[in-house]
């Protein structure tokens, strides 16, 4: 097929000014993702401007910036055509500089009980986020090389902080010096989608989580949502899904009792709510019937830029906990699939009272203790 007038037309309409729109172009079959590929590397010498164009190949996606006049594209050509909309992080930062022996997310969770049975060796984890300090000495065993939507020639180095944060509670192996996370013998891949603002578009995290399927993780932590659903984001995760690596999403901080944000809302995840150190659901967390486990995520000190340590609130930091509690659970079980793994987090979790002004929680809080006790069912970690 003969892709020469949709070429043309989108080199005409590629936002060189900043001032357009972003959108994600999806092909109905890879056959015609194939072919309209391999005419746009010729086209890209004849018409630069359609060097911005980005692609996605087991998404069968063009990612492109368009001027506001290039609406006819989907129709006139016969695709799907999607806003690339803006996802942030899922944290907000409490300004102390605080480093604790044991973070106490780690003890609540029991981690240090599981880890007779298992310390997560060899599960390999793509946190998609801002990247991460390669020099921070809690984290030199704990880094894969990882990648840099930014600079791929670059290590995605953290110009954020929130990325080491995360990679900090789910794998730091500081020993008796330094911190220790959840699961210190995984190895995090940081994936850097996120800029220095904590910001990042969705066309960025198709592209990160493609990146994780390639290189065939077992884990995504993605600690970071949005509130309108994009069908090209749940495809992408469900591609990642049949390819079996465990989803963990973080449900949002906006106090939601009957909604959480977005990939966290898709089925194909594992959402997850904060607790505090009361126990109880952090007063910021949504909650309710979507959320399939909660996790510490209220005042968590974790690994930060420069060598140093930091305090967080959010979604994202429960997030942190949970996927390094999957990753000591699949090194002693890698045979275990998602429905199960949920279905082993709501059983062996701990239950939440209820607040005063909040109905009962229909999922509990993590406990790595409890999910790893089956030892006579584990392999060696």
């Amino acid at each position: 097929m003969d892709y020469s007038k949709f070429l043309r037309y989108l080199s005409e309409h590629v936002d060189t000014s900043g001032k357009g729109g972003r959108y994600i172009l999806r092909f109905a079959q890879k056959l015609q993702y194939k072919e309209c590929l391999r005419q746009l590397q010729d086209y890209k010498r004849q018409f630069p401007a359609l060097r911005r164009v980005r692609v996605s190949p087991l998404l069968q996606a063009f990612f492109c910036p368009l001027s506001h006049n290039s609406g006819s594209v989907d129709t006139r050509f016969g695709l799907m055509l999607e806003e690339d909309t803006r996802i942030r992080v899922h944290s907000t930062s409490t300004d102390k500089e605080k480093k604790q022996p044991q973070p106490w997310g780690v003890k609540r969770i029991g981690a240090q009980d599981a880890w007779s049975i298992s310390t997560g060796n060899q599960i390999h984890i793509g946190v998609i986020d801002t990247g991460a300090d390669f020099s921070h000495p809690d984290l030199r065993y704990s880094l894969g090389r990882g990648f840099n939507l930014f600079n791929r020639g670059m290590l995605p180095y953290d110009d954020n902080g929130h990325g080491t944060h995360i990679a900090g509670t789910i794998a730091a192996s500081g020993g008796s010096r330094g911190m220790m996370g959840v699961a210190p013998r995984s190895i995090v891949y940081p994936v850097k989608a996120f800029d220095h603002n904590g910001s990042a578009y969705v066309s960025d995290i198709i592209l990160g989580i493609d990146w994780c399927i390639r290189n065939r993780m077992n884990i995504i932590n993605m600690s970071f949502g949005m509130k309108n659903k994009s069908q090209s984001l749940e495809n992408i995760i469900s591609k990642a899904h049949e390819a079996g690596i465990v989803v963990v999403a973080s449900s949002g901080n906006d106090k939601k009792s009957r909604n959480i944000d977005y990939p966290a809302r898709y089925s194909n995840t594992i959402s997850v709510g904060a607790t505090g150190k009361d126990g109880r659901i952090a007063s910021f967390s949504n909650h309710g019937p979507y959320i399939d486990i909660y996790a510490p995520g209220e005042k968590v000190s974790s690994c930060w830029l420069g060598g140093g340590y930091h305090e967080m609130n959010g979604t994202s930091m429960a997030t942190s906990h949970v996927s390094g509690a999957v990753a000591l659970l699949l090194a002693a079980r890698p045979e275990l699939k998602l429905a199960e793994i949920k279905r082993k987090l709501r059983r062996t979790a701990r239950p939440i009272s209820a607040s005063p002004s909040r109905a009962k929680p229909t999922a509990g809080e993590l406990n790595a203790s409890r999910l790893l006790r089956n030892k006579s069912r584990s392999k060696s970690s």
